[in-house]
């Protein structure tokens, strides 16, 4: 296959000047200019792109990927190095970007098209299938700085893959974009790769970089960490998000004999049984939200597999256990407490919840003081990174209030020894004919 995209000792430093009160001192006492430091927003990156492939760069905010993708649009020159293109580049960086605000949408369409390549005449013919793509209605014939964000997408996004580029560059545009554009924009970009179109993708959303990616290149302050299959790259990339997050070992001393199920099982447990301490306890593992009106009622828990260790990197299928300590709210009966766990993933999504309120109403009916729950579970969860919320709730109204939410009790790791699709599998069962 050939090469359509390649770096070679790719760098781009910018100036990091002094700031005005040290540069207003310097010359008020004669003093010499202080020395002008450099921030380098990428360094060395050497890697090349083969005609028709769909390559996902991920990082945190800072980690060059905008930089990157500027430096391959020839909007920016490198420090050091050089990147070589070949074939028409299409892309959308910014919002807005190529836009004049102050002409309509049809003005914008002929513009933006005139800057990625095409005639006049060739805009004409796609002009019809680009307005029609976009959906902007009768807003085609006002100034776009009357346009919302969405739509300022949509225009952009209906010209750049009208143009038949050969290299397409989108830097995070889909996340603007309501859900139902962004799956019309999804289906595009297949269309466009099976015509041999080659993609460079930024997004944070490891979901949709692993839909439309062959390859992912993981940038960390301005360094090429790794490049290669799409989900061993992006595997390394969420563990490395929780790498401080970690708990250490706790012995398990809970001894209870687990039957095999297929659903969930709530219990009440009787025993002074220990569980780990309260993740709390370690602010590194501080959870991400923790609020209500008796915080500390949830007083530990513990998440492990069917062996007693502490669930951190899980298979798919294995049987998990959740083990939680709860001191009930003496002002309200206990009839009316329930305690929920959800997981979700990293986008903070609810993949499922488990709550003693759908699988037993009464199981606090009666009980006062300290109890522990233990909860059990077949994992159904595809490969991926997923964190625990915990809730004690106050169910005596419809409307939910909560004595203490915990979002990001725990974090673990799935594993599969098979490739599987979706989020989660639910147990089903099968017959032919």
């Amino acid at each position: 296959m050939s090469v359509v995209l390649s770096a070679e000792g790719l760098g781009k430093a910018y100036p990091l000047k002094p700031s005005p009160g040290t540069q207003f001192r310097a010359k008020l006492f004669n003093r010499k200019p202080p020395p002008v430091d450099q921030f380098w927003a990428l360094r060395n990156l050497d890697f090349s792109v083969n005609r028709g492939e769909s390559v996902g760069i991920i990082g945190r905010n800072g980690s060059g990927k905008s930089t990157l993708l500027q430096l391959v649009c020839g909007v920016i020159e490198p420090s050091e190095g050089k990147v070589n293109t070949h074939g028409r580049i299409a892309s959308l960086l910014e919002l807005g970007a190529g836009f004049d605000p102050e002409f309509t949408g049809r003005d914008n369409v002929f513009m933006n098209s005139a800057l990625l390549g095409l005639s006049r005449a060739e805009t004409e013919q796609r002009f019809d299938e680009i307005v029609a793509f976009a959906e902007i209605g009768r807003f085609l014939e006002e100034p776009v700085k009357t346009y919302s964000s969405g739509m300022f997408v949509r225009l952009a996004f209906a010209v750049a893959s009208h143009v038949d580029p050969e290299i397409l560059i989108v830097d995070e545009a889909l996340a603007v974009g309501d859900a139902r554009f962004s799956a019309k924009c999804i289906k595009r970009i297949r269309s466009m790769r099976e015509k041999g179109c080659t993609l460079l993708f930024v997004s944070h959303d490891v979901g949709i970089v692993r839909t439309l990616c062959d390859r992912a290149l993981w940038l960390d302050s301005g360094n090429m960490i790794a490049l290669g299959d799409v989900f061993g790259v992006t595997s390394r990339y969420m563990e490395k998000m929780f790498e401080d997050t970690d708990e250490s070992a706790v012995p398990a001393v809970i001894e209870t004999v687990v039957t095999e199920t297929t659903g969930p099982v709530i219990e009440s447990i009787a025993t002074e049984s220990v569980v780990s301490k309260s993740l709390l306890t370690d602010s590194r593992l501080a959870p991400i939200n923790h609020w209500g009106s008796n915080v500390g009622a949830i007083s530990s828990w513990s998440f492990e597999d069917i062996s007693g260790r502490i669930a951190k990197v899980v298979e798919y299928g294995d049987t998990l256990r959740l083990r939680i300590k709860v001191q009930l709210p003496e002002q309200v009966d206990p009839a009316h407490v329930a305690l929920s766990m959800s997981v979700k993933d990293l986008r903070g999504t609810d993949l499922f919840v488990i709550s003693t309120h759908d699988e037993n109403p009464a199981l606090f009916s009666g009980r006062v003081g300290e109890v522990e729950v233990g909860l059990e579970f077949v994992n159904r969860l595809t490969e991926g990174k997923y964190l625990l919320v915990l809730a004690l709730e106050d169910r005596t109204i419809e409307a939910i209030q909560y004595f203490e939410y915990v979002e990001g009790a725990h974090y673990f790791s799935v594993t599969s020894r098979v490739r599987r699709f979706g989020v989660f599998n639910v147990p089903s069962a099968i017959t032919v004919k």
